[in-house]
């Protein structure tokens, strides 16, 4: 029997150097296998453009009004409330111009409910609305 063997054709691939080692890779390489550095830039992916048409012409059609007359209620302003309860508050005279007469009897009768009611109403009228509501 003849040792004689077969040579098989071999597949040529692209090479190319290393930038840093000098050794033989591959061409699509981009990181060298050797010394492990990168070669080439990282191809990105291309970012699809993205197109937004928006045709939106929506207007606000919103016709609700709250009537306060309809409901009951009255408008007071904050500031008028909190100096009246400030300097007149232990006679009631905040609770009067709410329209709450009942209240300001009371306090008119017990110095602004000995003087904790009064000292409570500027606390709380401070943190109201301007104008706020009153039914």
């Amino acid at each position: 029997m003849d040792n004689t063997t077969t040579a098989t054709p071999e597949v040529q691939q692209k090479t190319k150097f290393c930038k840093h080692c000098g050794a033989k890779i591959a061409e699509a390489a981009v990181i060298c296998p050797q010394c492990g550095c990168q070669v080439e830039e990282i191809k990105k992916a291309e970012q699809p453009s993205i197109v937004i048409n928006n045709a939106n012409t929506n207007t606000n059609t919103n016709t609700n009004t709250i009537n306060a007359a309809a409901l009951g209620v009255r408008t007071k302003n904050k500031w008028v409330a909190f100096f009246l309860c400030l300097f007149l508050g232990y006679l009631g005279v905040h609770k009067f111009y709410e329209g709450r007469v009942g209240l300001g009897i009371v306090y008119l009768i017990t110095f602004g409910l000995f003087g904790i009611g009064w000292f409570i109403d500027c606390l709380v009228l401070l943190f109201k609305p301007n104008p706020y509501y009153v039914r």
